[in-house]
């Protein structure tokens, strides 16, 4: 496995970050268990999930990972942990402060209660999961403060946001004495360029470490959707999307098999090929695609492999403003 700093902090984490978000709906807890163990064998040591994962059950992802911890055996020690805040936990007693945001005040209760659910004392990186500019950065700033002041906290990374917030955040934690973002936590994918334009070179500019979220689409660059496996329910999640893209999905997988690589690690080594990306989440179901996944990081794409992408996937021809004026 290779590591890289995230961002312009001193954190060293995998270039493959493994996404728990079917933790608990699409995979049980003991293949999960045996996906955290797997990944700790190989090396994969920067975990990425979310107070609202768990479906209906918000909250539910990470207890299981907080029952993964409990068993010992360094578990803790050795994971890069990485969840976010923002979403609804649906607690009642939050009263109209359950809603989506990032109030002081929620971002303080529901750091506490995903400690609790994670049974851990501090998180490595603690993400927004999106932007809430209903909320000052004098905030934000202040109540990430008091979280790192605590240890409850190591760094904070953000989700979903437009280059613009990127710059704004780090400008203001820099009158506020702070760090800043070490991360932006983006979709980014063949059929999903447009952070090219503003997000990305903002990211890496400004020392923002890249995470891609959906490298694979919603599963649409994995090599089952023009061919979908018997009962499977993703791939036939979007059966109008599959035939938008059927002549870009049919040149890819002719592409791939002259490289002999599968068409989801193919997708997964382009996004680690950019500059600003730390790593990619991959976020498997079961054990069997965790352990295919493990082969991108010897996926090196050479420039004509690269220009081919291109001409199948174009992208918006560069970032803002040379992509579109002169």
């Amino acid at each position: 496995m290779e590591y890289r700093y995230l961002g312009k902090s001193g954190l060293k984490v995998s270039r493959l970050c493994l996404g728990t978000m079917n933790f608990g709906t699409e995979t049980e807890e003991k293949d999960a268990f045996r996906i955290m163990d797997a990944a700790l064998d190989a090396g994969v040591t920067f975990f990425d999930t979310a107070n609202v994962y768990g479906g209906p059950n918000a909250g539910l992802t990470e207890e299981i990972i907080g029952r993964w911890f409990a068993q010992g055996g360094g578990r803790r020690e050795k994971v890069v942990l990485a969840t976010k805040v923002y979403g609804d936990m649906r607690d009642e007693s939050d009263g109209p402060n359950a809603a989506r945001g990032l109030s002081a005040y929620k971002i303080r209760r529901h750091l506490d209660a995903s400690l609790k659910r994670l049974q851990t004392d501090h998180i490595e990186l603690y993400q927004m999961h999106h932007v809430d500019r209903n909320v000052s950065w004098d905030e934000l700033w202040g109540a990430f403060q008091v979280a790192v002041n605590q240890g409850k906290i190591g760094y904070v990374g953000a989700s979903n946001f437009a280059g613009r917030d990127l710059v704004k955040a780090q400008y203001e934690a820099k009158a506020h004495g702070m760090l800043g973002l070490v991360s932006e936590q983006h979709k980014y994918s063949l059929l999903c360029r447009l952070p090219e334009l503003e997000v990305l070179p903002a990211a890496e500019e400004h020392g923002i470490g890249v995470i891609a979220w959906s490298p694979l689409d919603g599963g649409l660059l994995s090599g089952h959707a023009l061919r979908p496996e018997a009962g499977s329910r993703r791939a036939a999640r979007n059966p109008e999307r599959v035939e938008r893209h059927r002549k870009q999905l049919e040149a890819f997988e002719g592409l791939c098999k002259e490289l002999g690589e599968s068409e989801a690690n193919v997708a997964l080594a382009w996004t680690l090929a950019h500059p600003a990306m730390t790593a990619p989440i991959i976020g498997p179901r079961t054990l069997e695609q965790f352990e295919n996944s493990l082969r991108v990081v010897d996926i090196k794409l050479d420039e004509p492999t690269l220009q081919r992408l291109d001409e199948i996937f174009p992208g918006p021809g560069g970032d803002a403003p040379r992509a579109y004026a002169w």
